[in-house]
Protein backbone atom coordinates (compact mmCIF):
# COMPACT_ATOMS: atom_id res chain seq x y z
CA UNK A 1 0.00 0.00 0.00
CA UNK A 2 1.45 3.26 -0.82
CA UNK A 3 0.27 6.36 1.44
CA UNK A 4 0.17 10.16 -0.14
CA UNK A 5 0.06 13.24 1.34
CA UNK A 6 -2.27 13.93 4.73
CA UNK A 7 -3.74 16.82 5.76
CA UNK A 8 -2.08 16.85 9.43
CA UNK A 9 -4.56 19.19 10.79
CA UNK A 10 -6.07 18.83 14.29
CA UNK A 11 -9.10 16.81 15.40
CA UNK A 12 -12.59 18.85 15.54
CA UNK A 13 -15.06 18.55 18.90
CA UNK A 14 -18.08 19.49 18.59
CA UNK A 15 -18.48 22.97 20.07
CA UNK A 16 -21.56 22.88 22.33
CA UNK A 17 -20.78 18.97 23.08
CA UNK A 18 -24.58 18.35 23.18
CA UNK A 19 -25.68 16.55 20.43
CA UNK A 20 -26.00 12.67 19.72
CA UNK A 21 -23.76 11.99 16.97
CA UNK A 22 -22.95 9.10 14.41
CA UNK A 23 -20.17 7.92 14.05
CA UNK A 24 -19.18 7.20 10.70
CA UNK A 25 -20.10 7.02 7.20
CA UNK A 26 -18.71 4.52 4.60
CA UNK A 27 -19.02 4.51 0.66
CA UNK A 28 -17.42 2.18 -1.83
CA UNK A 29 -17.98 1.52 -5.68
CA UNK A 30 -16.73 -1.40 -7.91
CA UNK A 31 -16.27 -1.40 -11.91
CA UNK A 32 -16.39 2.44 -12.01
CA UNK A 33 -14.34 4.11 -13.96
CA UNK A 34 -13.53 6.97 -11.80
CA UNK A 35 -14.05 5.10 -8.74
CA UNK A 36 -11.99 7.03 -6.51
CA UNK A 37 -13.98 10.43 -8.05
CA UNK A 38 -17.07 8.79 -7.13
CA UNK A 39 -16.14 7.62 -3.62
CA UNK A 40 -14.97 11.14 -2.54
CA UNK A 41 -18.69 12.91 -3.88
CA UNK A 42 -20.53 9.68 -1.94
CA UNK A 43 -18.67 11.04 1.18
CA UNK A 44 -19.27 14.75 0.60
CA UNK A 45 -22.76 13.52 0.90
CA UNK A 46 -21.97 11.41 3.73
CA UNK A 47 -20.22 14.42 5.97
CA UNK A 48 -23.00 15.06 8.41
CA UNK A 49 -21.79 11.28 9.45
CA UNK A 50 -18.68 12.38 10.39
CA UNK A 51 -16.77 15.48 10.29
CA UNK A 52 -13.14 14.23 12.23
CA UNK A 53 -11.27 12.50 9.16
CA UNK A 54 -11.54 11.07 5.88
CA UNK A 55 -9.80 8.58 4.55
CA UNK A 56 -9.92 6.25 0.74
CA UNK A 57 -8.75 3.33 -0.70
CA UNK A 58 -8.28 2.60 -4.64
CA UNK A 59 -7.42 -0.48 -6.10
CA UNK A 60 -6.02 -0.62 -9.91
CA UNK A 61 -5.63 -4.39 -10.49
CA UNK A 62 -2.57 -4.93 -9.03
CA UNK A 63 -1.75 -2.61 -6.19
CA UNK A 64 -3.67 -0.83 -3.65
CA UNK A 65 -3.88 3.05 -2.79
CA UNK A 66 -4.64 4.76 0.35
CA UNK A 67 -4.66 8.69 0.92
CA UNK A 68 -6.29 9.66 4.23
CA UNK A 69 -6.61 12.67 6.65
CA UNK A 70 -7.73 14.64 9.17
CA UNK A 71 -10.75 17.23 8.67
CA UNK A 72 -13.39 17.39 5.86
CA UNK A 73 -13.50 15.29 2.50
CA UNK A 74 -13.39 18.98 0.68
CA UNK A 75 -10.28 19.91 2.82
CA UNK A 76 -8.56 16.20 1.56
CA UNK A 77 -10.05 15.18 -1.52
CA UNK A 78 -10.98 18.01 -3.66
CA UNK A 79 -8.44 18.59 -6.07
CA UNK A 80 -7.43 16.63 -9.41
CA UNK A 81 -4.03 15.69 -8.18
CA UNK A 82 -5.34 13.94 -4.75
CA UNK A 83 -7.85 11.89 -6.34
CA UNK A 84 -4.86 11.12 -8.89
CA UNK A 85 -3.14 9.13 -6.31
CA UNK A 86 -5.95 6.78 -6.12
CA UNK A 87 -6.21 4.88 -9.41
CA UNK A 88 -8.18 2.00 -10.11
CA UNK A 89 -11.90 1.09 -10.79
CA UNK A 90 -12.37 0.05 -7.15
CA UNK A 91 -12.74 2.31 -4.29
CA UNK A 92 -13.99 2.54 -0.63
CA UNK A 93 -14.10 5.39 1.92
CA UNK A 94 -15.20 6.66 5.21
CA UNK A 95 -15.66 9.37 6.73
CA UNK A 96 -15.90 9.28 10.81
CA UNK A 97 -15.91 10.62 14.01
CA UNK A 98 -14.06 8.68 16.83
CA UNK A 99 -16.07 5.77 18.03
CA UNK A 100 -13.63 3.46 20.24
CA UNK A 101 -9.44 4.20 19.99
CA UNK A 102 -9.80 7.89 19.84
CA UNK A 103 -8.75 10.30 16.89
CA UNK A 104 -5.30 10.25 14.98
CA UNK A 105 -4.15 9.69 12.10
CA UNK A 106 -3.68 5.66 12.46
CA UNK A 107 -7.39 5.19 13.19
CA UNK A 108 -8.39 6.79 10.28
CA UNK A 109 -10.16 4.15 7.70
CA UNK A 110 -10.19 2.80 5.43
CA UNK A 111 -8.07 -0.01 7.55
CA UNK A 112 -5.58 -1.84 5.05
CA UNK A 113 -3.23 -4.59 5.77
CA UNK A 114 -1.38 -6.70 3.28
CA UNK A 115 -2.55 -10.93 4.56
CA UNK A 116 -1.39 -14.01 2.75
CA UNK A 117 -4.00 -13.62 0.29
CA UNK A 118 -3.34 -9.98 -0.70
CA UNK A 119 -4.40 -6.67 0.29
CA UNK A 120 -7.25 -6.33 2.70
CA UNK A 121 -8.88 -2.95 3.51
CA UNK A 122 -12.27 -2.50 5.97
CA UNK A 123 -14.59 0.63 5.95
CA UNK A 124 -16.44 0.22 9.12
CA UNK A 125 -19.81 2.14 10.21
CA UNK A 126 -20.82 0.75 13.59
CA UNK A 127 -19.12 -0.46 16.86
CA UNK A 128 -18.24 -4.11 18.27
CA UNK A 129 -19.62 -4.16 21.72
CA UNK A 130 -16.47 -7.46 22.61
CA UNK A 131 -13.65 -5.34 20.89
CA UNK A 132 -11.78 -5.10 23.69
CA UNK A 133 -12.13 -8.79 24.68
CA UNK A 134 -11.44 -9.97 21.39
CA UNK A 135 -8.18 -7.67 21.26
CA UNK A 136 -6.97 -9.10 24.36
CA UNK A 137 -7.34 -12.56 22.97
CA UNK A 138 -5.52 -12.05 19.70
CA UNK A 139 -2.84 -9.81 21.34
CA UNK A 140 -2.17 -13.06 23.94
CA UNK A 141 -2.11 -14.82 21.17
CA UNK A 142 0.64 -13.17 18.96
CA UNK A 143 -1.14 -10.51 17.11
CA UNK A 144 0.28 -6.90 16.90
CA UNK A 145 -1.99 -4.04 16.54
CA UNK A 146 -1.17 -0.52 14.77
CA UNK A 147 -4.38 1.16 15.42
CA UNK A 148 -6.58 1.75 18.92
CA UNK A 149 -10.27 1.32 16.70
CA UNK A 150 -11.94 -1.68 17.20
CA UNK A 151 -12.59 -1.91 13.67
CA UNK A 152 -8.67 -3.78 13.54
CA UNK A 153 -10.07 -6.52 15.27
CA UNK A 154 -11.25 -7.57 11.73
CA UNK A 155 -8.31 -7.82 9.78
CA UNK A 156 -6.38 -9.94 12.69
CA UNK A 157 -9.57 -12.45 13.25
CA UNK A 158 -9.85 -12.53 9.19
CA UNK A 159 -5.96 -12.62 9.13
CA UNK A 160 -6.28 -16.07 11.75
CA UNK A 161 -9.12 -17.98 10.32
CA UNK A 162 -8.29 -20.64 8.53
CA UNK A 163 -10.67 -20.84 5.93
CA UNK A 164 -10.16 -21.38 2.27
CA UNK A 165 -11.78 -18.14 0.89
CA UNK A 166 -11.66 -14.34 2.09
CA UNK A 167 -15.39 -14.45 2.21
CA UNK A 168 -15.38 -17.45 4.49
CA UNK A 169 -12.63 -15.86 6.24
CA UNK A 170 -14.65 -12.86 7.19
CA UNK A 171 -17.53 -14.69 7.82
CA UNK A 172 -15.75 -16.61 10.53
CA UNK A 173 -14.33 -13.35 11.85
CA UNK A 174 -17.69 -11.44 11.97
CA UNK A 175 -19.74 -14.77 13.81
CA UNK A 176 -17.44 -13.87 16.71
CA UNK A 177 -17.70 -10.32 17.39
CA UNK A 178 -21.08 -8.96 18.89
CA UNK A 179 -22.53 -4.94 17.92
CA UNK A 180 -23.23 -3.37 15.07
CA UNK A 181 -21.73 -3.13 11.99
CA UNK A 182 -22.07 -2.06 8.15
CA UNK A 183 -19.07 -3.07 6.43
CA UNK A 184 -17.48 -2.31 3.14
CA UNK A 185 -14.42 -4.55 2.29
CA UNK A 186 -11.97 -4.61 -0.77
CA UNK A 187 -9.88 -7.40 -2.22
CA UNK A 188 -8.03 -8.20 -5.19
CA UNK A 189 -11.14 -10.28 -5.76
CA UNK A 190 -13.32 -7.35 -5.70
CA UNK A 191 -15.66 -6.16 -2.72
CA UNK A 192 -17.89 -7.26 -0.37
CA UNK A 193 -20.13 -5.25 1.69
CA UNK A 194 -22.10 -6.48 4.83
CA UNK A 195 -24.67 -5.69 7.55
CA UNK A 196 -24.41 -6.77 11.19
CA UNK A 197 -27.59 -9.47 11.87
CA UNK A 198 -30.03 -7.13 13.53
CA UNK A 199 -29.05 -4.26 10.92
CA UNK A 200 -29.05 -1.71 13.46
CA UNK A 201 -26.25 0.91 11.29
CA UNK A 202 -27.57 1.29 7.72
CA UNK A 203 -26.40 0.25 4.65
CA UNK A 204 -27.96 0.72 1.30
CA UNK A 205 -27.21 -0.98 -2.63
CA UNK A 206 -26.91 1.15 -5.63
CA UNK A 207 -26.58 0.95 -9.36
CA UNK A 208 -24.15 3.21 -11.59
CA UNK A 209 -24.16 2.21 -15.12
CA UNK A 210 -22.03 -0.95 -14.84
CA UNK A 211 -20.74 -0.15 -11.25
CA UNK A 212 -22.11 -1.40 -8.31
CA UNK A 213 -22.29 0.94 -4.91
CA UNK A 214 -22.64 1.28 -1.44
CA UNK A 215 -23.46 4.12 0.50
CA UNK A 216 -24.55 4.46 4.49
CA UNK A 217 -27.31 6.46 3.00
CA UNK A 218 -29.22 7.14 -0.06
CA UNK A 219 -28.26 10.60 -0.58
CA UNK A 220 -25.08 9.43 -1.41
CA UNK A 221 -26.34 8.33 -4.70
CA UNK A 222 -27.89 11.28 -5.41
CA UNK A 223 -25.30 13.37 -5.62
CA UNK A 224 -23.00 10.97 -7.95
CA UNK A 225 -25.98 9.74 -10.25
CA UNK A 226 -26.48 6.52 -9.19
CA UNK A 227 -30.20 4.97 -8.75
CA UNK A 228 -30.71 3.04 -5.42
CA UNK A 229 -31.59 -0.87 -5.81
CA UNK A 230 -31.90 -1.67 -2.26
CA UNK A 231 -31.00 -2.12 0.88
CA UNK A 232 -28.37 -4.42 2.15
CA UNK A 233 -30.52 -6.75 4.28
CA UNK A 234 -29.74 -7.20 7.92
CA UNK A 235 -27.00 -10.37 8.25
CA UNK A 236 -27.12 -9.91 4.54
CA UNK A 237 -23.48 -10.36 3.00
CA UNK A 238 -23.26 -8.92 -0.54
CA UNK A 239 -19.78 -9.62 -3.18
CA UNK A 240 -19.20 -8.26 -6.23
CA UNK A 241 -16.25 -9.24 -8.75
CA UNK A 242 -14.55 -7.55 -11.41
CA UNK A 243 -16.65 -9.32 -13.81
CA UNK A 244 -19.76 -7.71 -12.46
CA UNK A 245 -20.91 -10.58 -10.84
CA UNK A 246 -23.35 -9.98 -7.72
CA UNK A 247 -24.00 -12.66 -4.83
CA UNK A 248 -25.98 -12.45 -1.56
CA UNK A 249 -25.63 -14.71 1.38
CA UNK A 250 -26.94 -15.09 4.11
CA UNK A 251 -24.23 -16.46 6.54
CA UNK A 252 -26.07 -15.90 10.07
CA UNK A 253 -29.70 -16.72 9.27
CA UNK A 254 -32.80 -15.06 9.32
CA UNK A 255 -33.85 -12.81 13.14
CA UNK A 256 -35.89 -10.01 13.61
CA UNK A 257 -34.16 -6.89 12.71
CA UNK A 258 -33.77 -3.95 14.49
CA UNK A 259 -32.21 -0.60 12.53
CA UNK A 260 -31.81 2.20 15.22
CA UNK A 261 -34.27 4.22 15.30
CA UNK A 262 -32.48 7.60 15.67
CA UNK A 263 -31.26 7.90 12.39
CA UNK A 264 -35.54 8.75 11.80
CA UNK A 265 -35.07 11.12 14.19
CA UNK A 266 -31.64 12.81 13.56
CA UNK A 267 -28.64 10.93 12.23
CA UNK A 268 -29.95 10.83 8.60
CA UNK A 269 -29.95 13.49 6.27
CA UNK A 270 -33.65 14.46 5.23
CA UNK A 271 -33.24 13.52 1.63
CA UNK A 272 -32.46 9.96 2.54
CA UNK A 273 -34.70 7.29 2.71
CA UNK A 274 -34.32 5.00 5.92
CA UNK A 275 -36.09 1.52 6.53
CA UNK A 276 -38.24 2.29 3.60
CA UNK A 277 -39.41 5.66 3.96
CA UNK A 278 -38.37 8.96 3.53
CA UNK A 279 -36.62 10.74 6.17
CA UNK A 280 -38.02 13.92 5.70
CA UNK A 281 -41.67 12.78 5.92
CA UNK A 282 -40.94 10.47 8.93
CA UNK A 283 -39.56 13.65 10.87
CA UNK A 284 -42.76 15.58 9.62
CA UNK A 285 -44.82 12.93 10.97
CA UNK A 286 -42.95 12.81 14.31
CA UNK A 287 -43.68 16.52 14.36
CA UNK A 288 -47.42 16.02 14.01
CA UNK A 289 -47.61 12.92 16.72
CA UNK A 290 -45.57 15.45 18.80
CA UNK A 291 -48.32 18.30 18.64
CA UNK A 292 -51.33 15.71 19.44
CA UNK A 293 -49.57 14.00 22.05
CA UNK A 294 -48.29 17.44 23.62
CA UNK A 295 -50.41 20.55 22.82
CA UNK A 296 -49.72 23.47 23.62
CA UNK A 297 -50.98 27.46 23.21
CA UNK A 298 -48.81 29.82 21.48
CA UNK A 299 -48.62 32.15 19.14
CA UNK A 300 -45.72 30.14 16.90
CA UNK A 301 -44.14 27.24 16.16
CA UNK A 302 -39.70 27.61 16.26
CA UNK A 303 -37.74 24.94 15.48
CA UNK A 304 -34.23 24.68 16.36
CA UNK A 305 -32.44 24.50 13.44
CA UNK A 306 -31.73 22.94 11.69
CA UNK A 307 -32.71 19.27 13.10
CA UNK A 308 -35.65 20.31 14.60
CA UNK A 309 -37.01 22.06 11.11
CA UNK A 310 -38.78 19.39 9.97
CA UNK A 311 -40.40 17.83 13.42
CA UNK A 312 -41.44 21.70 13.64
CA UNK A 313 -42.99 21.59 10.36
CA UNK A 314 -44.76 18.52 11.28
CA UNK A 315 -45.76 20.27 14.52
CA UNK A 316 -46.99 23.62 12.87
CA UNK A 317 -49.18 21.51 10.16
CA UNK A 318 -51.15 19.62 13.08
CA UNK A 319 -51.44 22.45 15.44
CA UNK A 320 -52.23 24.94 13.12
CA UNK A 321 -49.73 27.30 14.69
CA UNK A 322 -47.88 29.51 12.69
CA UNK A 323 -44.56 28.27 11.63
CA UNK A 324 -41.57 30.92 11.81
CA UNK A 325 -37.77 30.98 12.02
CA UNK A 326 -37.19 32.42 15.33
CA UNK A 327 -33.58 31.42 15.71
CA UNK A 328 -31.04 32.10 12.60
CA UNK A 329 -28.13 29.86 12.24
CA UNK A 330 -24.80 30.77 10.64
CA UNK A 331 -23.85 28.27 8.37
CA UNK A 332 -20.11 29.69 8.57
CA UNK A 333 -19.20 28.58 12.36
CA UNK A 334 -18.23 25.42 11.85
CA UNK A 335 -16.38 23.55 13.63
CA UNK A 336 -13.47 24.03 16.59
CA UNK A 337 -10.76 22.80 17.98
CA UNK A 338 -11.19 21.68 21.24
CA UNK A 339 -12.77 24.27 23.38
CA UNK A 340 -10.96 24.37 26.98
CA UNK A 341 -14.04 25.29 29.15
CA UNK A 342 -17.78 24.93 29.44
CA UNK A 343 -18.20 28.37 29.26
CA UNK A 344 -16.23 28.51 25.83
CA UNK A 345 -18.58 26.04 24.91
CA UNK A 346 -21.95 27.72 25.71
CA UNK A 347 -20.78 30.99 23.86
CA UNK A 348 -20.51 29.38 20.86
CA UNK A 349 -24.34 28.40 20.93
CA UNK A 350 -24.52 32.42 20.52
CA UNK A 351 -22.39 32.39 17.36
CA UNK A 352 -24.12 29.25 16.07
CA UNK A 353 -27.59 30.45 16.81
CA UNK A 354 -29.24 33.83 17.13
CA UNK A 355 -32.66 35.13 18.22
CA UNK A 356 -34.63 36.54 15.70
CA UNK A 357 -35.73 39.66 18.03
CA UNK A 358 -38.12 41.29 15.89
CA UNK A 359 -40.32 37.76 15.47
CA UNK A 360 -39.81 36.71 18.88
CA UNK A 361 -40.33 39.68 20.98
CA UNK A 362 -43.66 39.37 22.85
CA UNK A 363 -44.85 36.25 21.51
CA UNK A 364 -45.33 32.72 23.15
CA UNK A 365 -43.25 30.72 21.36
CA UNK A 366 -42.87 26.84 21.15
CA UNK A 367 -39.13 25.22 20.42
CA UNK A 368 -38.71 21.81 18.62
CA UNK A 369 -35.85 19.76 18.76
CA UNK A 370 -35.05 16.53 18.30
CA UNK A 371 -33.40 15.54 21.32
CA UNK A 372 -31.79 16.55 24.56
CA UNK A 373 -29.09 15.22 25.67
CA UNK A 374 -26.91 16.89 28.31
CA UNK A 375 -29.26 19.56 28.55
CA UNK A 376 -26.89 22.84 28.43
CA UNK A 377 -27.28 23.78 24.80
CA UNK A 378 -31.70 24.23 25.38
CA UNK A 379 -30.99 26.07 28.13
CA UNK A 380 -28.84 28.51 26.01
CA UNK A 381 -31.96 28.31 23.76
CA UNK A 382 -34.46 29.23 26.26
CA UNK A 383 -32.42 31.63 27.68
CA UNK A 384 -31.62 33.46 24.06
CA UNK A 385 -35.43 33.27 23.72
CA UNK A 386 -36.25 35.17 26.95
CA UNK A 387 -33.23 37.75 26.45
CA UNK A 388 -34.85 38.10 22.74
CA UNK A 389 -38.35 39.45 24.48
CA UNK A 390 -40.29 35.96 24.04
CA UNK A 391 -42.92 36.29 26.45
CA UNK A 392 -43.00 32.64 27.24
CA UNK A 393 -40.68 29.52 25.86
CA UNK A 394 -42.13 26.21 25.88
CA UNK A 395 -39.81 23.54 24.71
CA UNK A 396 -41.19 20.28 22.82
CA UNK A 397 -38.73 17.37 21.49
CA UNK A 398 -39.25 14.79 19.14
CA UNK A 399 -38.17 12.38 20.69
CA UNK A 400 -38.56 10.38 24.22
CA UNK A 401 -36.31 11.53 26.90
CA UNK A 402 -32.26 10.20 26.34
CA UNK A 403 -31.41 8.14 29.17
CA UNK A 404 -28.97 5.51 28.27
CA UNK A 405 -25.85 5.59 26.72
CA UNK A 406 -25.29 4.03 22.91
CA UNK A 407 -22.76 1.26 22.52
CA UNK A 408 -23.48 0.46 18.73
CA UNK A 409 -21.40 3.52 16.97
CA UNK A 410 -23.19 6.37 18.24
CA UNK A 411 -21.54 9.51 20.39
CA UNK A 412 -23.31 9.68 23.65
CA UNK A 413 -21.70 10.49 27.15
CA UNK A 414 -21.62 8.65 29.84
CA UNK A 415 -25.18 7.81 31.65
CA UNK A 416 -24.42 9.97 34.52
CA UNK A 417 -24.43 13.34 32.29
CA UNK A 418 -27.37 12.26 30.15
CA UNK A 419 -30.24 14.78 31.34
CA UNK A 420 -32.78 12.33 31.26
CA UNK A 421 -31.13 9.73 33.11
CA UNK A 422 -30.52 12.34 36.26
CA UNK A 423 -34.02 13.89 36.25
CA UNK A 424 -37.31 13.00 35.70
CA UNK A 425 -39.59 15.72 33.54
CA UNK A 426 -40.39 18.10 35.73
CA UNK A 427 -36.52 18.67 37.30
CA UNK A 428 -35.44 18.50 33.75
CA UNK A 429 -38.23 21.33 32.60
CA UNK A 430 -36.66 23.39 35.86
CA UNK A 431 -32.93 22.74 34.47
CA UNK A 432 -33.59 24.44 31.19
CA UNK A 433 -36.05 27.14 32.32
CA UNK A 434 -39.01 26.35 29.93
CA UNK A 435 -42.60 27.25 30.94
CA UNK A 436 -42.76 23.84 29.82
CA UNK A 437 -41.72 20.68 28.70
CA UNK A 438 -42.72 17.73 26.78
CA UNK A 439 -41.19 14.48 24.59
CA UNK A 440 -43.25 12.32 22.08
CA UNK A 441 -43.95 8.99 23.71
CA UNK A 442 -42.01 5.58 22.89
CA UNK A 443 -45.41 4.28 21.22
CA UNK A 444 -45.71 8.01 19.24
CA UNK A 445 -42.34 7.63 17.84
CA UNK A 446 -43.31 3.88 16.58
CA UNK A 447 -46.20 5.23 15.15
CA UNK A 448 -44.72 8.09 13.51
CA UNK A 449 -42.73 5.83 12.01
CA UNK A 450 -45.13 3.14 10.50
CA UNK A 451 -45.68 0.85 13.32
CA UNK A 452 -49.07 0.71 15.24
CA UNK A 453 -46.72 0.80 18.57
CA UNK A 454 -44.05 -0.54 19.66
CA UNK A 455 -43.98 -4.55 20.15
CA UNK A 456 -42.45 -4.69 23.93
CA UNK A 457 -41.32 -8.41 23.23
CA UNK A 458 -39.99 -7.68 20.11
CA UNK A 459 -39.04 -4.02 19.42
CA UNK A 460 -39.02 -3.08 15.46
CA UNK A 461 -36.20 -0.64 15.64
CA UNK A 462 -33.09 -0.52 18.03
CA UNK A 463 -34.12 2.03 21.00
CA UNK A 464 -32.05 1.39 23.73
CA UNK A 465 -30.81 5.36 24.25
CA UNK A 466 -34.07 5.31 25.13
CA UNK A 467 -35.52 2.30 26.94
CA UNK A 468 -32.35 0.85 27.99
CA UNK A 469 -33.24 -2.33 26.43
CA UNK A 470 -29.94 -3.75 24.57
CA UNK A 471 -30.51 -5.78 21.58
CA UNK A 472 -26.88 -7.39 22.26
CA UNK A 473 -24.39 -8.19 24.56
CA UNK A 474 -22.18 -5.92 25.74
CA UNK A 475 -18.95 -8.00 26.87
CA UNK A 476 -16.97 -4.84 27.07
CA UNK A 477 -19.11 -3.15 29.07
CA UNK A 478 -20.15 -6.00 31.92
CA UNK A 479 -16.00 -7.32 31.91
CA UNK A 480 -15.36 -3.41 33.21
CA UNK A 481 -14.56 -3.51 36.52
CA UNK A 482 -14.95 0.56 37.36
CA UNK A 483 -18.37 0.73 36.17
CA UNK A 484 -18.41 4.06 38.94
CA UNK A 485 -19.20 6.50 36.07
CA UNK A 486 -22.60 4.42 34.93
CA UNK A 487 -25.74 4.61 36.48
CA UNK A 488 -27.16 1.23 36.14
CA UNK A 489 -28.61 0.40 32.94
CA UNK A 490 -32.21 0.07 33.50
CA UNK A 491 -32.71 1.92 37.06
CA UNK A 492 -36.56 3.36 36.42
CA UNK A 493 -35.37 6.08 39.40
CA UNK A 494 -33.03 7.18 37.20
CA UNK A 495 -34.71 7.46 34.33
Amino acid sequence: MSISRTNLTHPFHDEDGDKLREECGVFGAINAADAAAATALGLHALQHRGQEAVGITSYDGKEFFSRRGLGHVAENFSSSEAISELPGNMASGHVRYSTTGGAGLRNVQPLYAELASGGFAVAHNGNFSNAQALRKDLVNKGSIFQSTSDTEVIIHLVATSRYPTIADRLIDALRLVEGAYALIVTTPEGMIACRDPLGIRPLVMGKMGDAVVFASESVAFDVIGAELIREVEPGEMVQVDFEGKVQSLHPFGKQPSRPCIFEHVYFSRPDSFFAGQSVYEARKAIGAQLAMESPCDVDLVVPVPDSGVPAAIGYAQESGIPFELGIIRSHYVGRTFIQPSDSARHSGVKRKHNANRGLVEGKKIVLIDDSIVRGTTSLKIVEMMREAGAAEVHFRVASPPTAHSCFYGVDTPERSKLLAARMDIEPMREFIQADSLAFISIDGLYRAVGSEKRNTSCPQFCDACFTGEYPTSLTDFNQTSDKSAELPFADPKAA
